[in-house]
Parts: C-alpha cells; sequence; structure tokens
C-alpha cells in the first residue's frame, strides 16, 4: 500500500512540474470547465484553475508528499494500521488538491472542510487523551473558520459570482466578506488568537506533521488570502489590522520557540514565526513575496521535520531537545540536513529560505522604517530570534555532547536517507530556481548600503543569541520563560478557559430542563411510578422526618392536577 501511493505521487509530482514549467514559460492560463449537470434552467459546473500559482504550489505539495511516504515506510513500518494512514493522508492531499485547483468558493469549500476533518483524524491517530484533547482544539479552533467560509458563500450569492481570483461585489458586502474572509485565514494559519492548536497538533505522527505544518494545512490560510487579494485590498483596514495580527504572532512564536525543550514544539513553533511572517508580507501589499516564501518555506521546513522524525524514532520516541547531541559523528547524513535546513530557515546566502527572506526584510524595510517604527523593530526582533532558536536547537544535536546512549546510533536508515537528500537538495537549490522562474524579472529594491546589511546583521545578532542561550540555559523557571512557554498564555486560556466558558450555559440547559421539574412525567402510569418512588424514598430514609415525606406528597398531588 505504501509503496503504491509513493508511486502514484512521484508520477503525480513529475506531471504537476512538468505542466507548471510549460504554463510559465508560455505564459498561458488555462481555465477547465467540467459540467456536471444541466436540467432545465439550472446547471452545475466545476471549473479547475491551471495557472503558475497552482501548479507550482501542487508540485511542492506532492513532492513533500511523496518524501512523506517515503519517510513513513520506515517510521510506521510497526505500526498494525499503516494502511489506514496511508489512505489518510491521500485523502488529506487530495483535499489539499481541491483546494488548489477549484477557484470556485462552493468548491474550494469541499477541500476546506476536507482539510479541518481529516487533519481531526491524523491528529487522533494514536488514540489516548492527550491526541483527542489536540484534536478537540485543532477541530473546534477550524471549525470557526468554517462558519466563516460559509458566511461568505451567503454574502456572495446576491451576487451570483463565487470564482476566488474574480471578485465585483459592492462596497457594503465587501466590507463584511473581507473580515469574514481573513477571520478563516487567520483560524486555518494559526494567527493570534487562535495560535494554540498548531504545537498541540504535534501528537500526531512526524510523517503528518512534516505534511501538515509545511505545505499543506497552516499554508491554506494564506493561499486563502492570495487568492481573494484584489478583493481583500479594497477594505481599508485589512492591511493594518492584519499587520499588526502578524506581527504579534511572529514575535510570540519566536519567542516561545526560545524557551522550548520540545524539539517537535520548537519546529511547530517555528512554522508558526514563518507563516506569521508571510501574513506580514500579505500586509505590505506583495503578495507574490509572499507566495514565493510559501514555496521555499514548504520545502525546508518539511526536510526539518523528516529529520526530527528520524531523531525521535533513534531516541525511542523520545523528543527532549536536551537528550540527543553528538549527531555530526554518528549520523552524518542526518545531521547534515539538519544543518541545511536551519540555515535555510535563518536565512543563509543562496540558500532556499535566503531569496525570500532578503526580498520581505528589505521590502519591509523600504515600507515601514519611517512610517512605523514600532512594527519594524517588532519584525526585526522576530526575525533575530527566529535565528537564535535555529542556531539553538543546531547546538544541542549536533555540537552537544550526547546524553543518550551509545548503541542506538548504530546506522542511519537508507530509505530515511533518501528522502532526506532529495529535500536537502530541494533546499539548496529550490528558492534559486523559483526565483528565476518567477522573481528574476521584478526589479530588486534599490536603497541605501545601511539597510543592505540589515539582513547579514540580524543574522549574525541570532547566531550569537542561540550561543549564548545554549551556554547560559538555567532549570529554575522565570515569569518570562512561563509566559513564553505557555505562549503568552493563549495556550492555556484555549484550551482550559475557553471550553468551561462555553460549556457552562450548555449545562444549565441540562440541570434546568432534562434534569429539572420539566422531566416529571404527567401521565397516568406517569404518576403512579412516581409516587412508588417517593413512598420508597420515605421508607428507606430513616433520618427523614413525617413532614417532609407529607410535603412530597402535597408537592406531588399539585404537579398532578397543573
Amino acid at each position: 500500500m505504501v509503496f503504491l501511493a509513493t508511486k502514484i505521487l512521484s508520477v503525480l509530482t513529475i506531471l504537476f512540474f512538468t505542466m507548471s514549467m510549460l504554463i510559465i514559460f508560455y505564459m498561458n492560463n488555462i481555465m477547465i470547465e467540467w459540467e456536471v449537470m444541466d436540467m432545465y434552467n439550472s446547471s452545475l459546473s466545476i471549473p479547475i484553475l491551471l495557472d503558475p500559482t497552482s501548479t507550482l504550489f501542487m508540485s511542492t505539495v506532492l513532492l513533500i508528499a511523496s518524501s512523506v511516504m517515503q519517510f513513513a515506510k520506515t517510521y510506521m513500518a510497526h505500526d498494525k494500521f499503516s494502511d489506514r494512514f496511508i489512505i489518510l493522508v491521500l485523502m488529506f492531499v487530495t483535499s489539499m488538491m481541491m483546494l488548489i485547483l477549484l477557484p470556485h468558493t462552493m468548491f474550494l469549500l469541499l477541500g476546506w472542510d476536507g482539510l479541518g476533518i481529516t487533519s481531526f483524524v491524523l491528529v487522533i491517530y494514536y488514540n489516548n487523551p492527550k491526541s483527542l484533547g489536540a484534536g478537540m482544539i485543532t477541530a473546534m479552533t477550524n471549525r470557526i473558520g468554517d462558519v466563516m467560509l460559509l458566511i461568505t458563500i451567503a454574502l456572495m450569492l446576491n451576487d451570483s459570482n463565487w470564482l476566488s481570483m474574480n471578485q465585483w461585489m459592492d462596497n457594503t458586502h465587501s466590507c463584511f466578506a473581507t473580515a469574514m474572509i481573513m477571520v478563516a485565514a487567520m483560524t486555518k494559519s494559526a494567527q493570534m488568537p487562535f495560535s494554540s492548536w498548531l504545537p498541540a497538533a504535534m501528537a500526531a505522527p512526524t510523517p503528518v506533521s512534516a505534511l501538515v505544518h509545511s505545505s499543506t494545512l497552516v499554508t491554506a490560510g494564506v493561499y486563502l488570502l492570495y487568492r481573494f487579494f484584489p478583493m481583500m485590498e479594497k477594505w481599508n483596514q485589512f492591511k493594518p489590522t492584519l499587520l499588526m495580527i502578524a506581527t504579534l504572532t511572529m514575535l510570540m512564536a519566536s519567542a516561545s520557540a526560545m524557551a522550548e525543550c520540545d524539539m517537535k514544539k520548537i519546529i511547530a513553533l517555528s512554522t508558526l514565526s514563518q507563516v506569521a511572517m508571510m501574513m506580514f508580507t500579505l500586509s505590505l501589499g506583495l503578495p507574490e513575496i509572499a507566495f514565493f516564501h510559501l514555496i521555499t518555506h514548504a520545502l525546508f521546513k518539511a526536510l526539518l521535520f523528516i529529520c526530527a522524525g528520524n531523531m525521535i524514532d533513534i531516541h525511542h520516541h523520545s523528543q527532549d531537545l536536551r537528550l540527543m547531541g553528538n549527531l555530526s559523528n554518528q549520523l552524518p547524513i542526518t545531521s547534515t540536513s539538519i544543518l541545511i535546513a536551519n540555515m535555510a530557515l535563518c536565512g543563509t546566502p543562496f540558500l532556499a529560505g535566503f531569496y525570500s527572506k532578503d526580498l520581505i526584510i528589505e521590502s519591509a524595510s523600504m515600507l515601514l522604517m519611517k512610517k512605523n517604527v514600532i512594527i519594524m523593530s517588532m519584525f526585526v526582533l522576530a526575525t533575530i530570534l527566529t535565528t537564535a532558536y535555529s542556531a539553538r536547537m543546531s547546538t544541542h544535536m549536533i555540537l552537544a555532547p550526547t546524553q543518550s546512549p551509545v548503541s542506538q546510533y548504530s546506522f542511519e536508515n537508507e530509505k530515511h536517507t533518501l528522502s532526506t537528500m532529495m529535500l536537502s537538495f530541494m533546499a539548496i537549490m529550490g528558492g534559486a530556481t523559483v526565483n528565476w522562474m518567477m522573481v528574476a524579472p521584478i526589479l530588486e529594491p534599490n536603497f541605501s548600503s545601511m539597510f543592505k546589511y540589515l539582513a547579514p546583521v540580524m543574522i549574525s545578532i541570532g547566531l550569537m543569541m542561540g550561543m549564548v542561550s545554549y551556554k547560559t540555559e538555567h532549570p529554575s523557571p522565570t515569569l518570562l520563560i512561563q509566559l513564553n512557554c505557555h505562549m503568552w498564555f493563549s495556550s492555556p486560556l484555549s484550551a482550559h478557559l475557553s471550553p468551561k466558558s462555553m460549556m457552562s450555559l450548555p449545562l444549565l440547559e441540562l440541570k434546568e430542563t432534562d434534569q429539572g421539574w420539566s422531566f416529571i412525567p404527567f401521565t397516568l402510569y406517569g404518576q403512579s411510578l412516581y409516587l412508588s418512588a417517593l413512598l420508597m424514598h420515605s421508607q428507606h430514609s430513616l433520618t427523614t422526618s413525617n413532614m417532609s415525606c407529607i410535603s412530597l406528597i402535597i408537592m406531588w398531588l399539585g404537579v398532578s392536577f397543573m
């Protein structure tokens, strides 16, 4: 089953990559309309859009999915339900394909809901209370976005136009529809205050995390805003609102990653920070650069997750970063892949992340340095912390002395190394390739050398902070560490306070209706049963006085004659 799924995904990857090359070089957009039903005056047709954006994104998703399947051959080899796992992953990829290729809002909703349902089933895959709690947080948060998208479809009903790239709604409807789409994208991409579900979803198997949290589920919100961007920018409050939310999310995720010791949670918070950077770029009015960073980020983040899964498998499913070390001597291919992925994440020159992150930093410097110094300062701090936690993680895993038995570092699995080597090549060459294909004709930002030096200076400061944090880590938690460990207390608020407040009204209704006086039966048979129950209660209760029994009988008579 795994072998067949890997072959299918590999063939689809080659097909979509070839199609994207033809579409990009010949500058043609293909719109295929499939008429499903035509009855009397009603017709139902499904449009399929093949343009450079959809084909390139789809080829990236399929490349990562095929690598994940190759990695899952060994990671899930001892699982009894591996066939069910493969079917769920294929359903997830199919839902993402519908979201990417179908520009019609109604059919886009099928892919959007399919992502939510399959992600819930994959998060609760291990069938334990922790996985169920994480799955419920994921499902309930994403359900908010589903409702917002349904309201958007209802608002578009009067205009009879549901194509995402061609919106002509009036200003009244456009304001509400834009707000609904923005909230839906924020829930799916885990922006504040909906950020707590993303680290909780790490309860899923690591191959799921490599697929879900690199190029599919968390980037679906960014892709939605990218498709609806011509309509979104008509609302005056869209860019300022998204700018503040994305900057706060980026800073919160980077600061929380500095305080974490769980390797998968560090990578999840890194994903949250990079998705917030894509939202930040959209808020600046640069959707093409945001999509460029989406593609490059998917390549090196999938590589980082697969390397983390290899380390978790070797360390007997331990995820503590402090128990790993000395990988360069024992696992050279894995340690090299981790180093390449972290360097690409930091924006090291000529790796995948450099081409997109450098454009984002320089564009933000041009647009915000004199207009909004506070937002620019927070952006610079978040970018420095990105390099800092990447350096801290690499130091713990590669340079630190090992804290585990040497016997477990026996060999590197060939099937693991095949997927990591392929993604390592893409993490090196993917950014340059996409840059040559799509971004190269665009003029680069041209400003003073002081701003040109901003990106390498930020990388250097982040490296020093990462090394210092590794040397000065102290076990006693402070208030700042507790604040960052709980994601600025957004995780306890959504996991403990919100369910309790939302369940108070249903609990009151349960007590007043199902367990209240409305439960008393009014039929003759029910009255006799109720009277016998009262008499039995009065006989068995030795401490109950005769007056209380008489009062109960009088109460029953009063209810029966109502």
